[in-house]
């Protein structure tokens, strides 16, 4: 939007109105010209600016996706040597049970032997008097 210079009513006298109208028109068309100018440097510089912050912006984004993929591949081979020490403490916490299981079995069967042993001595013990008291009992009466 140009702006239209006016001049004092003294310059048009001295000058002429022909000679003051082109001089408002000159200085009308230098303005316009630096704007345009200014208005293509400005572009010019938004362009440049605009391409190196997409060359910033893709730089950014390559040092992003290669931190990423290192950060996912550190993270992978730590959850894998998790996963590793946990099987190998879990075997080691079968293994266990497995031994105290074997021994609480053998403790277990021991015990049953032993209670099966004094029940068969009870067992006899007792049939051994109830035969007794019967052959008593038929020989006194």
């Amino acid at each position: 939007m140009p702006v239209t210079a006016k001049l004092s009513l003294l310059f048009y006298e001295k000058l002429g109105e022909q000679v003051a109208t082109e001089l408002v028109e000159w200085f009308n068309s230098v303005d316009a010209t630096y704007r345009s100018d200014l208005r293509e440097l400005n572009e010019l510089n938004f362009a440049r600016f605009d391409a190196k912050l997409e060359q910033r912006v893709a730089g950014l984004r390559a040092d992003f996706e290669t931190r990423f993929a290192a950060f996912d591949a550190k993270l992978e081979r730590g959850l894998a040597e998790l996963r590793a020490e946990m099987d190998r403490r879990f075997t080691l916490v079968d293994a266990r049970f497995e031994t105290l299981e074997a021994k609480l079995l053998q403790r277990l069967e021991t015990r049953i032997d032993g209670a099966k042993g004094q029940m068969l001595r009870w067992m006899f013990v007792l049939w051994t008097g109830n035969v007794l008291a019967i052959l008593l009992a038929r020989l006194f009466l």
